[in-house]
């Protein structure tokens, strides 16, 4: 197949744009850092700083380990009817403790929504515990997820922010139109570290503004991972650490995306010219 000369200058002027961007981005981008520490009973000592972790919960059945989320979270966040969820399942999980202790035990400190979803009896037991209720049934614009998410970020008091990360449980599973909805939360808020939790897998966003260097808790999560473009198609992604690692490799929708992919050490470095959504497994413990 022959080129015309126009064509041929056309191609090359794309391929310099491209390779200049590249050398571009390495030299200045600057490294994330990722762990999911929380998954642990105890904190790693070479985490520093460690996250100021909110945890938020959705009306989802709640993870086998939220005991431990609530735990090293400082705000403990319910949207709407994510309060039923910490009532009727925070005792299911804790089988071996009175019901009514550990209802009043794992008391979230917020419920933000349009209350269309918790129950009468669950509410007036919380804000008779000295829960905050902030009721939002004119806003029916945003999800209960974006109000809280927003509330965290402008309104929450004494919360260090500097190196905030929100850990929302029960975001995954259920409807798939809200499971969308949830993985829009992300991109939405791009600036803020998000992770979404289930009892099988969690995802988060890494933004095409950075390198990063995701740290991984062996003990608690992988092998299984991937690797998925949103937003834009990538046209270059490269990794290290993965079973399958990608090479400035072009990823889209239609086309390549890396799932069914494995973890095979402690670390793994991933840059693209795309954002991108990580994903791991979660191991039973």
């Amino acid at each position: 197949m022959a080129f015309s000369p126009a064509q041929i200058q056309t191609n090359r002027k794309a391929n310099h744009a491209t390779e200049g961007r590249r050398r571009m981005t390495s030299k200045s981008m600057d490294l994330m850092s990722h762990s999911s520490a929380f998954l642990l009973p105890t904190f790693p000592p070479n985490q520093t700083p460690s996250p100021t972790y909110v945890l938020l919960l959705l009306n989802q059945s709640l993870p086998r380990f939220a005991p431990l989320l609530w735990n090293h979270a400082q705000l403990r966040m319910c949207a709407d009817g994510g309060a039923n969820r910490v009532y009727d399942d925070m005792p299911l999980l804790l089988p071996h403790d009175n019901a009514v202790d550990v209802r009043k035990r794992y008391k979230p400190d917020v419920i933000k929504g349009d209350m269309d979803s918790i129950r009468k009896d669950v509410l007036e037991f919380y804000a008779s515990m000295g829960t905050q209720i902030i009721n939002e049934s004119e806003d029916q614009d945003t999800t209960d997820l974006h109000k809280c998410i927003a509330y965290i970020c402008d309104s929450a008091p004494n919360l260090d922010k500097s190196n905030l990360c929100i850990l929302v449980a029960g975001a995954l599973g259920g409807r798939f139109d809200h499971e969308i909805g949830n993985i829009n939360m992300l991109c939405r808020f791009s600036n803020i570290r998000i992770i979404l939790i289930s009892d099988d897998c969690l995802i988060h966003l890494l933004p095409r503004t950075h390198c990063h260097e995701i740290h991984i808790q062996s003990s608690a999560e992988g092998p299984h991972c991937g690797l998925v473009p949103i937003g834009i198609p990538s046209g270059s992604t490269t990794t290290e650490g993965l079973q399958w690692d990608l090479a400035e490799t072009e990823m889209r929708f239609g086309g390549l995306i890396s799932t069914s992919n494995l973890v095979k050490g402690e670390k793994i470095t991933v840059q693209s010219d795309a954002d991108l959504l990580w994903t791991i497994s979660i191991k039973k413990m």
